[in-house]
């Protein structure tokens, strides 16, 4: 006997949308569209139809959402048992074995339909959503992380600002967009367009699939949703590039055949280097140090009026409006803190960023610099510095960046460096330097160096990333992200339902 057709009722499909939405508590921006949708008084059902009833389009995305296990996501953040039951239930037609709740009233088709419905869209949506942008925002959980600055009353008014990669966020006009192809019935396009398509994160999608113990789940699944987080400018493979990874403290520099890798500093975990994008664009050979507020404020203010420290560190005082120097005894706490005075250390072998800088535009005045104190190099773990990075090996560095340098130019930056000469023309130089200068003072050839073309630069934070042989290593969660990523990822993650399932079972 064939089972009985069933005709929906528009008004009654469109009550139950409209309750299902009021029903909705998420906060979530994604749960948040898919209410507005529904909440629309004539909206109907976007799935199904009564003449033609369920097409494949909802068993497309259940594919999907099932295939999401392999990557770490949990079944239940998409109500993907619901969907199949609900799914059974309309194309069986056993409406008599559905009780809607304890009163045990047998539910319609229209409740049902609107139901799957409703869930079919929300899935969607979170689903599409987390695949294509990640299943956080690492600006909201990174950059109000660390407290900077108080008020008088403790009140926080400043977050250190560690996370300034620039990513793609979702807006109304990509749910716009999203929702139109759901209610076209035009779900292949956004389903396949969301997946992370890079080899790393594929090669972590295997790695997953025979990973054992919650450390090791949980470091490839903080990885692969980094992957997720898409940047305005991606790492290009075929550039010349630097990068820098914070949990390796190494920097590795790409371009064409030639790899070069050093060993880095990094920034202490109250001042973390921030995560960032941008590009080299200048050296500068000997330079000064211009010492940031933050430093004024906890380091150097202290001491106003103290030239006997001031001269110890080689610490000038300028005005910034005359770039007069001032006397350090008249300038008081106050007026260091005003913003109305540079502190400036004289550049030189005791230059606390040592005999060479990379400048790169940024929002946070750090830099790639060599150091006064390279013995902190030999440390295994180096996060100990401001929020700079310390580079090993600088002038291996300046000479990748520039564009085929001249041998006069990496001669004049080396011998500027405190190196020594290597031609008859750079001991003729050093002479002369000598004779107008005095044997005191440090050999200056060279200052200013434009970096032209720019190159890019990239400080990224990865604990499973390849190390200078390309082989893929776990590197230490030195300032805590991981964990950071899978608090926020715990709703999401397939393991963390496993592991409180197995302790409900035992608890039973």
């Amino acid at each position: 006997m064939e089972a009985p057709v069933f005709v929906f009722d528009p008004q009654a499909v469109r009550q139950s949308l409209a309750d299902l939405a009021a029903q909705e508590k998420s906060k979530t921006e994604c749960d948040k569209q898919t209410k507005q949708f529904y909440q629309n008084e004539d909206q109907g059902l976007v799935w199904m139809s009564g003449k033609d009833g369920i097409g494949d389009q909802a068993d497309i995305l259940v594919k999907w959402l099932k295939e999401a296990e392999k990557e770490g996501l949990s079944a239940e953040v998409f109500g993907t048992k619901e969907i199949e039951r609900d799914l059974d239930w309309l194309r069986t037609r056993q409406f008599d074995s559905i009780p809607s709740g304890s009163d045990s009233i047998v539910e319609d088709i229209n409740h049902v339909a609107a139901r799957l419905d409703y869930h079919l869209t929300k899935a969607c949506m979170r689903y599409v959503t987390g695949q294509r942008y990640g299943y956080m925002n690492p600006h909201r959980a990174f950059n109000f992380m660390d407290p900077q600055k108080q008020d008088a009353s403790g009140r926080i008014i400043r977050y250190r600002s560690l996370f300034d990669l620039e990513i793609e966020r979702p807006d109304s006009t990509f749910f716009a967009g999203l929702l139109h192809q759901i209610t076209a019935g035009d779900i292949d396009e956004p389903l396949k367009d969301c997946q992370p398509k890079d080899a790393y994160y594929q090669q972590l999608k295997r790695m997953l699939a025979s990973a054992t113990g919650e450390d090791s789940v949980k470091r490839i699944i903080c990885n692969m949703e980094r992957c997720r987080w898409r940047y305005v400018k991606p790492i290009q493979e075929n550039e010349k590039r630097v990068v820098v990874n914070i949990p390796a403290f190494h920097l590795y520099a790409y371009g064409g055949d030639t790899l070069l890798h050093m060993k880095v500093v990094c920034g202490a975990t109250l001042t973390k280097t921030p995560l960032l994008a941008s590009e080299i664009e200048w050296m500068e050979v000997n330079p000064q140090w211009v010492i940031p507020m933050s430093i004024l404020e906890k380091d150097v203010a202290r001491h106003a009026g103290d030239s006997a420290y001031f001269a110890r560190n080689r610490y000038n005082i300028f005005d910034k409006a005359t770039n007069q120097q001032m006397n350090v005894e008249e300038v008081s706490r106050a007026m260091l803190l005003s913003g109305n005075y540079r502190v400036a250390q004289e550049s030189g072998t005791h230059n606390s960023l040592g005999r060479i800088v990379f400048r790169f535009k940024n929002n946070h005045s750090v830099f790639l610099h060599y150091t006064s104190n390279p013995g902190a190099f030999a440390r295994e773990r180096r996060a100990i510095s401001h929020g700079c990075v310390r580079v090993h090996r600088p002038y291996e560095l300046a000479s990748f960046v520039l564009d085929n340098p001249d041998e006069w130019l990496l001669e004049r930056i080396a011998i500027s460096m405190g190196m020594k000469a290597q031609t008859e023309r750079g001991r003729k130089a050093i002479a002369s330097y000598r004779a107008a200068n005095g044997d005191n003072e440090d050999i200056k050839l060279v200052g200013y160096v434009p970096v032209k073309p720019r190159v890019p630069i990239y400080i990224i934070y990865y604990t499973l990333w390849p190390d200078e042989q390309g082989v893929l290593q776990e590197w230490p969660d030195v300032y805590g992200y991981d964990n950071v990523i899978w608090k926020h990822l715990k709703p999401f993650v397939k393991y963390e339902q496993d592991q409180r399932a197995t302790a409900d079972a035992t608890v039973g």
